[in-house]
């Protein structure tokens, strides 16, 4: 398997910066390599943001990791995809809403890398996109605007 398969790509509430506790199994589990960023948009779905590809040049920003022990990648991606509702119950009658896939990451370092994103597999038609591609920065802002 090639090394890219243990990388993993987040730009929402996994990133470090939110101090999410899903972040706090990330770093458990994966190890920060560098920030970079990923073609796609960024829509403002209110509780989370949408990320969906693009082939436009517009990025979203994020951090690249990789995992730590490779025998656990299976098992830690399977948490992550529990996580991002990859697997609703069926009895629910819930549309999966995200869909993991590889996708090129452009890191800070210079490289480009292959990891696994989150994309949103919903309808974004009216939401707000996200200009900078960075939802920290789109976070501290609207803050800014309501205080």
């Amino acid at each position: 398997m090639k090394q890219d398969q243990h990388h993993l790509f987040v730009y929402g509430s996994l990133r470090k910066g939110f101090h999410h506790a899903v972040h706090q199994y990330i770093s458990k589990y994966f190890s920060f390599v560098c920030n970079g960023k990923i073609k796609g948009t960024l829509s403002d779905m209110g509780e989370y943001p949408a990320a969906t590809p693009c082939e436009e040049e517009h990025y979203i920003i994020g951090e690249l990791y990789v995992i730590n022990n490779e025998d656990e990648f299976n098992w830690a991606i399977e948490q992550l995809d529990e996580y991002e509702g990859l697997f609703p119950e069926e009895d629910e009658g819930e549309k999966v809403l995200f869909q993991r896939e590889m996708t090129t990451v452009f890191a800070d370092t210079g490289d480009i890398k292959h990891a696994w994103v989150y994309w949103y597999n919903g309808d974004i038609s009216g939401r707000p996109v996200i200009a900078s591609g960075d939802v920290m920065q789109y976070i501290r802002e609207k803050y800014k605007q309501s205080t």
